[in-house]
């Protein structure tokens, strides 16, 4: 070759360099870079089309970065190129193949043929020396590359490889400023609640609006089921939530326990069922788990409409996120199962102080300070007293003693630890009332008395009742005693009564009136014992001297 001639390639190649160099340069996010450099190359190297995949470091695959010039159908074959080919690029190794349309041992050789491309230069995108990509230049013409232009073309790649680098980290560390940003901004907002629809729906909203995502979804571990039940979603259909509420499948998506990211959720074979997931026109996935001390509780995905490699950061801030997320669930979970118990002691104490409200006699609970910790409806009434003024009061102050004698019943089961029982009368506006204070104490855990129970019962009718019983058995006995009394006294009574009727026929004059009176003494204790047999009850009546004398009734 003339020496003008290499030298005008030599300037040519030099002028594209220039140009690409220009290029990757004028951008700092690496999908521009990759856009832009596929886009501008075809004109520049006299090719048809042009493709950059990316290396996927969780499956070793390339995934599709950016195209030019190439259909859709082309781009999804779910080959790229034969095995041999693959080894070697991933060796670091350019691989030119020249009439492929020819070769129907060649991979793919249907899609090719329909697409028309005749020669492919598939090239090692490198990063310090290891593989980020592929880089692949395509004819749709018969054209064999020469040394010199695969070496170039290499140069190109590498470039390529250190502008995709550059914007990556660049954007990274442009990404990582505004991750911790909106990290710290998560983590204020869901601390300063404890509401968990809350807590969830404020991370499913911010999170992919944060990487750019279309969607995001939060799916926690039930306790009851062991399955995974979604709690929260943003940005995706109800019908594709109705179908996916509850999920069992056995596959990687379900509960990962390290974070996993999708480029093709379509062609990806570690999702064994992706048909509803696709239908909602989700194409790339990020699912990390959600942990709270270690233990997977849920998931979390970010789901994308678009194609998108997720980065170390959006990697890294998805994780961050998950885990103050997991704690503020948890707290959350926990401020509910407070509330639920705080709930469940209020409804059983109401339900407590309503069947205590319903028990006739008064009731108190004394603690070991001797202060009223509870009081029932019926001590209040009695008290004219509302609750919050008597809780606390100091029992001598509501109970002072009453000169029944010794320790009221409280203070004694407070010495003893024993039951403790006393009666004493009190003056009301309606007459004397009696009253029964029994004391019972309550032990705790070593053995002291707690708290002391004492119900005061108004025993006034059963007092009276004790009384008439006392006075129907005197009455028992006065009758009893009558009757006998007057049996004793018949006998000799009616003796008397027929002899002085006898001596009365005898006698004459005065001797015979005064028989008179004396047989009419006696009919008169005739009459009186025949009362007393027949006496049914007595009452008391004064009598001379401050005497009190027995009225009989029949």
């Amino acid at each position: 070759m003339p020496v003008t001639t290499v030298q005008s390639k030599e300037r040519q190649f030099l002028k594209v360099f220039q140009e690409v160099t220009k290029l990757v340069s004028m951008v700092l996010d690496h999908q521009q870079v990759m856009d832009t450099v596929v886009s501008a190359l075809p004109a520049l190297l006299e090719v048809d089309a042009c493709t950059i995949r990316l290396l996927d470091s969780s499956t070793q695959t390339f995934v599709m970065g950016a195209a030019h010039g190439l259909s859709l159908e082309y781009l999804s074959r779910q080959t790229i190129d034969t095995d041999e080919t693959m080894e070697m690029i991933k060796a670091g190794y350019p691989v030119a193949k020249n009439d492929i349309d020819k070769n129907s041992s060649y991979h793919g050789s249907e899609a090719v043929c329909r697409e028309g491309v005749k020669s492919i230069l598939s090239l090692p995108i490198l990063f310090q020396d290891s593989i980020i990509g592929i880089m692949r230049l395509l004819t749709k013409r018969h054209r064999l590359f020469t040394d010199e232009e695969i070496s170039f073309a290499m140069s190109l790649a590498e470039q390529v490889g250190i502008a995709i680098s550059n914007a990556r980290m660049f954007n990274a560390m442009e990404n990582q400023v505004d991750f911790m940003k909106e990290v710290q901004a998560l983590t204020r907002l869901v601390h300063s609640t404890l509401d968990l629809d809350t807590v969830l729906r404020t991370f499913v909203e911010r999170v992919p609006q944060s990487i750019g995502a279309k969607a995001c979804t939060i799916s926690l571990l039930s306790s009851r089921s062991n399955h995974l039940e979604l709690v929260a979603a943003y940005g995706l259909t109800a019908d594709y939530l109705a179908r996916v509420h509850i999920e069992t499948e056995d596959n990687l998506l379900v509960l990962p326990q390290e974070p996993l990211a999708v480029y093709d959720v379509a062609a990806d074979e570690r999702i064994s069922n992706k048909r509803h997931i696709v239908q909602e026109g989700i194409k790339s996935l990020l699912a990390v788990p959600v942990k709270v001390g270690g233990e997977v509780i849920g998931v979390l995905r970010i789901l994308s409409d678009e194609f998108h490699c997720f980065t170390s950061s959006e990697v890294n801030f998805a994780v961050t996120v998950s885990e103050a997320g997991g704690t503020a669930i948890q707290n959350a979970r926990n401020y509910q199962k407070m509330n639920l118990l705080f709930n469940q002691i209020e409804d059983n104490e109401r339900f407590l102080s309503d069947i205590l409200d319903c028990i006739r006699p008064q009731l108190l609970v004394v603690d070991r300070n001797k202060h009223i910790v509870l009081a029932n409806r019926i001590v209040l009434e009695q008290l004219g007293k509302p609750e919050n003024e008597v809780l606390g009061m100091e029992y001598s102050d509501l109970c002072p003693a009453d000169g029944a004698g010794g320790l009221c019943p409280v203070e004694q089961a407070l010495e003893t630890g024993t039951n403790a029982v006393y009666v004493h009368e009190v003056s009301l506006v309606d007459g004397r009332h009696w009253f029964e204070r029994s004391a019972s104490p309550m032990f705790d855990k070593d053995g002291r008395v707690e708290f002391v129970i004492e119900i005061i019962r108004d025993i006034t009718n059963r007092q009276r009742h004790e009384e008439e019983k006392m006075e129907l058995v005197k009455l028992q006995g006065v009758v009893e005693m009558a009757g006998t009394a007057a049996h004793e006294i018949n006998s000799p009574l009616f003796a008397a009564l027929g002899t002085a009727q006898l001596l009365e026929e005898d006698l004459g004059g005065e001797d015979s009136e005064n028989m008179a009176t004396i047989i009419r003494n006696l009919k008169a204790i005739k009459s009186l014992t025949r009362k007393m047999t027949r006496m049914t009850g007595f009452k008391s009546r004064d009598y001379i001297g401050g005497a009190k004398i027995v009225e009989m009734t029949d």
